[in-house]
Formats: C-alpha cells, sequence, structure tokens
C-alpha cells in the first residue's frame, strides 16, 4: 500500500536561514510556503519526493509540540512521511500490525504566494510502537508543484534516507515484514555495521546498524538524508563557489558511484550527494 515516500520534515529554529540554505543547496527555489496550525513551513518539492522545513509559530498546542521536539533533539530530521494510495486501508493494516495509528485527519494547506490550494488525508503510526521513529502516512490525488531549479548543478532528487537501529532484527520486521517495503540488500561489514536497503518508490530507505554505538536499545532514529545530483563535479564547483563547507569528492561504496559530504548548511542533518552508477540500481 505504501507507493513512495512522500516528504521528509526538518525542524529548525530560524525558518528563514534554513530556507536561505537549502535553496543553496538544492539550487531549487521553494516551491510551498504557508503558515497556519502553530507552524511555518518551506517546502522544496524535488523530483521523486518533498524535504519540509518547519518552526513554531504562535500558541496551541501544535506550536507547543514542536518546541518541545526542538528543545529536546534541536534542529534536524524529525519525522518521514510514507505516501498510499489508499489511506483508509492503510490505516486498517497500521491498527492490525499494531501499530495504533491515529484517527484520520483531512488536512488543507494553501500556499502564501500563489494563493493554490493542496489537500490531504493522513494518519501517524505510534511512535512507541516504531521504535521512536515518527512516521506518517497520507493520501493526496494531486501533485505538488515542483521547485524550479535556479542555476545548473542542482540537486534533482532523494537517494536514500538513513534510519539508525540498535536492533536490526526488529527493525528488519518493521520496514519489511509489516509495512511491506521489500528489501533489496542485506550486507554486513566489520568496518561499518550492517545495511538493509528498502524500496520505497524510487528511492531507498536504509537501515543502519553499527554495533557498541547504542545508548538506547529500544529506540531507532532518523540520521541522514542522501540526495542525487546529475554531475557531481559541476555540483560541487557551485556548492564551493557558494561558500558552502563539503568534502572533497570520493568514490562511493557502491561500484560506479561518486559521492561528497555536505558539512555545514543543512540544519543539523547529516547530508551525502550522489552521483548515481550508470548501471541498475540496487
Amino acid at each position: 500500500m505504501i507507493i513512495g515516500l512522500d516528504h521528509v520534515v526538518v525542524l529548525t529554529g530560524d525558518i528563514n536561514a534554513a530556507s536561505a540554505a537549502y535553496q543553496t543547496l538544492f539550487a531549487r527555489a521553494p516551491a510551498w510556503q504557508n503558515s497556519g496550525d502553530g507552524a511555518q513551513r518551506v517546502l522544496f518539492t524535488l523530483d521523486n519526493t518533498t524535504l519540509e522545513l518547519i518552526t513554531p509559530s504562535g500558541d496551541g498546542a501544535n506550536a507547543d509540540r514542536i518546541r518541545s521536539v526542538l528543545a529536546a533533539q534541536g534542529e534536524g530530521l524529525a519525522s518521514i512521511c510514507f505516501r498510499t494510495s489508499d489511506i483508509a486501508k492503510m490505516h486498517r493494516r497500521l491498527d492490525r500490525l499494531t501499530l495504533k495509528p491515529e484517527a484520520i485527519a483531512e488536512v488543507e494547506s494553501r500556499d502564501a504566494a500563489s494563493g493554490a490550494v493542496l489537500s490531504w488525508k493522513r494518519t501517524r503510526a505510534a511512535s512507541e510502537a516504531t521504535r521512536g521513529v515518527r512516521l506518517f502516512f497520507l493520501e493526496r490525488d494531486k501533485e505538488r508543484p515542483l521547485s524550479v531549479r535556479t542555476t545548473p548543478g542542482s540537486i534533482t532528487a532523494m537517494d536514500h534516507v538513513v534510519v539508525s537501529t540498535s536492533d536490526p532484527e526488529r527493525a528488519a520486521a518493521l520496514y519489511g515484514a509489516r509495512l511491506g517495503l521489500d528489501m533489496a540488500l542485506d550486507r554486513s561489514h566489520p568496518d561499518w555495521g550492517r545495511l538493509m536497503f528498502f524500496r520505497c518508490g524510487d528511492l531507498i530507505v536504509e537501515v543502519t546498524h553499527r554495533p557498541g554505538r547504542e545508548t538506547d536499545t529500544s529506540q531507532d532514529r532518523l540520521y541522514g538524508l542522501c540526495w542525487r545530483v546529475a554531475d557531481i563535479d559541476v555540483t560541487h564547483a557551485r556548492l564551493v563557489k557558494s561558500g558552502v563547507d563539503v568534502s572533497e569528492i570520493r568514490t562511493g561504496r557502491k561500484p560506479g558511484t561518486r559521492v561528497m559530504t555536505v558539512r555545514g548548511g543543512t540544519c543539523g542533518v547529516p547530508t551525502l550527494l550522489v552521483q548515481p552508477s550508470a548501471g541498475k540500481d540496487v
């Protein structure tokens, strides 16, 4: 029932600075901006998913919740939202799997610039049932507008989102057997632990386990993001010229890929850029 990754949420204490930083990183303009329900939001929609920046705004329960999460974890990845073709069926499945979904809510958003309106239906699994990772599920019948490219060397799409786990067997059961994502890879290595790749549309949910680094074995956490670029040399040159702190380009773990690390301007989200291989993906 999951057909893709609809969006990821990044919390920030300064949405203007965060929006400017991601516009520089992506070389794409924001596609949607609005305020309401205790939050201010800026969305960047790429070719296969959306990054949503959120900061608390005003008073109310939702603003208080966002402030509470910011105080507890600081800026960074806060949640991921899967897209489904039938929210009612998804809700029933989550309930059968004892993931304790919230009641389905109908939500509407109006873009501050254009006045365009988007609406959707969503639910959320209980965090205590998903090992602490906030997982939302959403059905919408209309595509979001894409973020316009502003310069060459832009980010094209998401490659993968990383979940760090202290219990790989339970994580595999959650993302594979219970949520129904197809496991494309399960590999262990003495230097970097265990990697599991779960297909989600045309990107990957990567679950990582590094033995000996756990502080709380009952909780997983959203860790980082990897974005695709068409020509990593062009993107590297653009970011260096813009003053973004990036690593040198290096060979990726997957044969035929080249990668670089973004070391700042991401609201604390560990970020990798990859030029995919010309061959078939994992």
